[in-house]
């Protein structure tokens, strides 16, 4: 990749994948990430509550698994009921670099304009 790409896609650097996630699969990786004690159902209710509707088991749980197989996050058992998602180091290189990547474009969003 040329400089230019490297700066404009940051996620291409080092085979890393944020590229290929979707904006849900984003969100989930963003909301577990700042969860206390990411359980499925407490990532469900925080999903909830950002999209103002109900996210259903069928959408959440595969998004979940796809996110363990890009090695993004890791699962884990709570107790025999509950599985509880971490964010891997990739996971928070990722996010990082997406932040990174996000706000060279959005660092001016809150400047006031001169007219």
């Amino acid at each position: 990749l040329s400089t230019r790409e490297n700066i404009c896609h940051p996620s291409k650097i080092g085979n890393r994948r944020m590229h290929d996630l979707t904006g849900f699969q984003r969100d989930i990786l963003y909301v577990i990430a700042g969860l206390e004690e990411p359980h499925g159902l407490a990532v469900k209710a925080e999903l909830d509550d950002y999209y103002e509707q109900e996210i259903n088991h069928g959408r959440l749980y595969p998004n979940l698994d796809d996110l363990v197989g890009k090695g993004l996050l890791e699962k884990g058992e709570l107790d025999k009921r509950t599985n509880v998602y971490t964010v891997t180091q990739r996971g928070v290189r990722e996010i990082e670099a997406r932040r990174e990547w996000e706000s060279q474009y959005l660092e001016d969003v809150n400047a006031p304009t001169t007219s």
